[in-house]
């Protein structure tokens, strides 16, 4: 049986809100997520491992709004 949050997103939508949101971290963005200086060391401060860490967690500050018949949308 597959883990319910990996189903939650399409594979589409999660790669959109990672690089989304490393870029934000890029860009000077806090963390959501709480690191040590080791574990950015170790991370190499790479910031699409620091937001796959936080969609992991379920932290990514974003919401995903899918299309749905007669202008209605679903947000996931």
């Amino acid at each position: 049986m597959k883990n319910q949050e990996s189903e939650k997103y399409t594979k589409y939508e999660k790669a959109r809100m990672i690089g989304a949101r490393a870029l934000q971290i890029a860009m000077g963005a806090p963390f959501i997520i709480k690191l040590s200086a080791a574990e950015l060391g170790e991370l190499k401060y790479d910031p699409i491992k620091i937001a796959m860490l936080e969609f992991n967690e379920g932290l990514t500050p974003i919401t995903v709004r899918r299309p749905m018949p007669k202008s209605r949308f679903a947000t996931a």
